[in-house]
């Protein structure tokens, strides 16, 4: 198994209870401590440093890789410090033929993530919150999985790595409030726990039950594409042309979750897509009257014509740094 380890409290605590586990031999199997330096701050060639020694005391291998995310302008740096986390990720697993990459993500995490979501407007599927476990990159077999997520508090794995007598390594980003994520953890969180103690805990509960609902609604926006897809036909970004009639007389919650997959299945991905535009491809359902066209972000866009909906225009290109981009020392 692939264990993702920054050397912060969550993910040092996450090595240290699995090699606790394996040696009193209530697990049998490998872990691979795995290391990505973002080169965002001074001190982070020391925290690898730090990874390293801990990995090796313990007896397990180690591999790591470094970036220099700080010499880019990006316009939304954690996402693609996380994305660039993620492909090395896959790249490590891949080498060492694993199927299953380990991060310490936290009912904190959770509960910040769903905040987030909730103040951008998301809909039901993004309050869902993180998975515990999902594939580490569409139509891969390597599972990214997230141990810790339904049940362990930050403080609790700060306090757990002290009783071991390991002194984790303190990332001052995350003392950083320009980041939205840095906000909501230290001023709204707070705030909303003199509301409700166990906020956090109530977040989680809500996400999992809003989880149930989404589930069964995707399998019905599943059912929806297959009886409307066009068995013959597909447009030029080799998705299925869909049929309006079929697509007309579905429940506005189905439609709109099949029409939002049957974009991102043409599209490639979700980037910038949002509920205008979902807005005016389902105006393209309604009525009988064809030529229309709803215009989609990156000059994709749906067309009806003769009863049916096309897309049309390039998929867009990933802009992630590829794993041959990436340094292993």
């Amino acid at each position: 198994m692939i264990v993702a380890v920054s050397g912060g409290a969550d993910s040092t605590a996450l090595l240290l209870a699995l090699d606790e586990l394996i040696q009193q031999q209530k697990l049998s199997l490998k872990p691979v401590v795995a290391h990505l330096d973002h080169g965002l701050r001074t001190a982070s060639r020391e925290d690898a440093r730090w990874v390293k020694t801990l990995a090796k005391d313990l007896g397990h291998d180690f591999a790591s890789s470094r970036v220099e995310l700080g010499e880019r302008r990006e316009t939304n740096l954690e996402q693609t410090a996380r994305n660039t986390r993620y492909e090395f990720l896959l790249k490590i697993a891949t080498r060492k033929k694993s199927d299953f990459v380990l991060t310490a993500h936290t009912l904190d995490d959770q509960a910040e993530t769903i905040l987030l979501r909730l103040l951008r407007g998301s809909a039901a599927e993004g309050l869902t919150g993180t998975p515990t476990v999902r594939p580490l990159k569409p139509g891969n077999q390597v599972k990214l999985v997230r141990p810790l997520l339904s049940w362990a508090h930050r403080d609790e794995t700060e306090e757990y790595c002290r009783s071991r007598g390991i002194e984790f390594r303190l990332d001052e980003m995350n003392d950083d409030e320009a980041f939205s994520r840095v906000r909501v953890r230290k001023q709204l969180l707070p705030l909303m726990k003199s509301f409700n103690n166990r906020i956090v805990e109530a977040l989680s509960r809500t996400a999992s039950l809003l989880n149930e609902d989404a589930e069964a609604l995707a399998n019905q926006a599943a059912s929806l594409l297959k009886l409307a897809a066009r068995k013959v036909d597909k447009d030029e970004t080799g998705t299925p042309m869909l049929d309006v009639s079929i697509l007309s007389t579905a429940p506005t919650a189905v439609r709109r979750r099949a029409l939002r997959e049957w974009i991102l299945r043409g599209r490639g991905d979700l980037n910038r897509l949002e509920r205008v535009h979902l807005m005016a491809v389902e105006k393209l359902v309604e009525g009988g009257r064809g030529g229309r066209i709803a215009e989609l972000p990156g000059g994709m866009k749906v067309t009806r014509r003769r009863g049916i909906l096309e897309l049309s225009g390039k998929k867009r290109l990933k802009k992630t740094p590829s794993a041959s981009k990436i340094r292993t020392p």
